[in-house]
Parts: structure tokens; C-alpha cells; sequence
């Protein structure tokens, strides 16, 4: 009996010893992506003709989007057959593309309203994987309700281009805010199970923290849009 509660005892240290690395590295990655993004859209706003070029010309920013589209895409429909080199220059160049993009929003709001929406969004965020990680529920039934929800905000989004409704906009954010909540700790709880099953190494990181970073980003940008202080 002492040999098997040993053994137990062991497994169980193993697969939290597993879990913690894999957890530490899509954090690590997760970190380092909103570092390049951060630092990629603080060259960009000190760059007026590549400020302009991208503000200015609609061709360019969406064919800038369509480039970051592709690249998600790529990155997580074929991990399976990409090298980790491949996969974590994939994320590089998501994550610094995703910067340049994104400093259109400072040109919308204020600096103090993104400073403070950033610190709420990472407390929000941070509180939710924690939740995620530390959970003994089955989180499984949460997926498909929040891709519903995904969804939603998606096609609500590109309703609302055409419609251009300020009232629709808000309903949007309010649910894209509940969505990306919810697939924190979803998202947090899975990758914690993918490492209970014996995943790891950087592949399997890369994807998580891909997964977390657009969490986090996507929650911080629907944020803005109730907290922030336009200019």
C-alpha cells in the first residue's frame, strides 16, 4: 500500500512538476510577444511617414491586417508541421506586426486611458488564469459557448463597419469583454491540461502563449472602448 501511495505520490508530482514548466514557458513567450508589439508600436509613433503610411492609406493597413490574419492562421493550423525555429519566428512577426497596427490606437485615445485600461486588463487577465489554472472544474463545456460568443462579436464587428452604430459598438465591446474573460481562464485551463497529458516543449508554448496574447490584446481593446478617453 505505501509502494502504490509512493507511486501515486510521484505521478502526481510529475504531472504538476510538467504542468508549471509548460506554464511558465507560455507565459515567457506571452510576455515577450506583448514586449515586441509594445516596443514595435512605440517605433512606429515615432515615425511620422510610417505613422502616415499606415493611418493614411486604408490599402495599406488592411493588407497589414490580412498579413497578421495569415499568420495566426498558419501558425495554428499548421504547428504540427512547423519546426520551433519556424513556429517562434511566426510569433515574432505576428507580435511586431500586431505593434505597428496598433499604434493607430494611440492616435485615438489618450496615453493616461491606455496606461490605465493596460493595468486593468492585466489584473482582469491575470485573475482569470490564475482561476483557469488553479480550477478543479472541467472547464470543457466553457469552449463551445465562448466560440459562440466569438463568433458573434466577429460577425457583429463586421456588421457594425457598414452600419457605423455607436449604440452597436458598445453591445459589442460589452460582450467581446465577457468573451475574452471567459476564454482567458478557458484557454489557461487547457493548456494546464495539455501538459497533465505529457505536452510540452516550445511548439506546444508558442501556441499557448499565441493563444493567451490575443486573449489578452483582444480584451484590452474592447476595454478601451469603455474606459478610454478619446482625443
Amino acid at each position: 500500500m505505501n509502494e502504490i501511495n509512493a507511486s501515486h505520490t510521484r505521478t502526481a508530482s510529475h504531472v504538476i512538476v510538467k504542468q508549471n514548466a509548460l506554464i511558465r514557458q507560455v507565459y515567457a513567450w506571452m510576455g515577450a510577444g506583448l514586449a515586441i508589439t509594445s516596443f514595435m508600436a512605440l517605433i512606429t509613433l515615432s515615425s511620422p511617414q510610417l505613422l502616415n503610411a499606415i493611418a493614411g492609406n486604408r490599402l495599406v493597413f488592411f493588407g497589414l491586417m490580412i498579413g497578421e490574419l495569415a499568420l495566426v492562421f498558419t501558425l495554428s493550423g499548421a504547428i504540427n508541421r512547423l519546426s520551433a525555429t519556424t513556429a517562434t519566428l511566426l510569433f515574432v512577426a505576428y507580435s511586431a506586426l500586431n505593434g505597428v497596427t496598433l499604434s493607430i490606437v494611440a492616435l485615438v485615445y489618450t496615453s493616461n486611458s491606455i496606461t490605465s485600461t493596460f493595468v486593468i486588463t492585466a489584473g482582469m487577465f491575470g485573475a482569470m488564469s490564475i482561476y483557469g489554472y488553479m480550477s478543479k472544474r472541467d472547464l470543457t463545456s466553457w469552449g463551445s459557448f465562448l466560440f459562440m460568443g466569438l463568433i458573434g462579436v466577429v460577425i457583429a464587428s463586421i456588421v457594425n463597419i457598414f452600419v457605423a452604430s455607436s449604440t452597436v459598438s458598445w453591445f459589442i465591446s460589452g460582450i467581446g469583454v465577457i468573451v475574452f474573460t471567459g476564454l482567458t481562464a478557458y484557454d489557461t485551463w487547457k493548456i494546464k491540461e495539455l501538459a497533465a497529458r505529457g505536452i510540452e516543449g516550445r511548439k506546444p508554448a508558442i501556441l499557448g502563449a499565441l493563444t493567451l496574447y490575443l486573449d489578452f490584446i483582444n480584451l484590452f481593446l474592447m476595454l478601451l472602448r469603455f474606459t478610454g478617453n478619446r482625443r
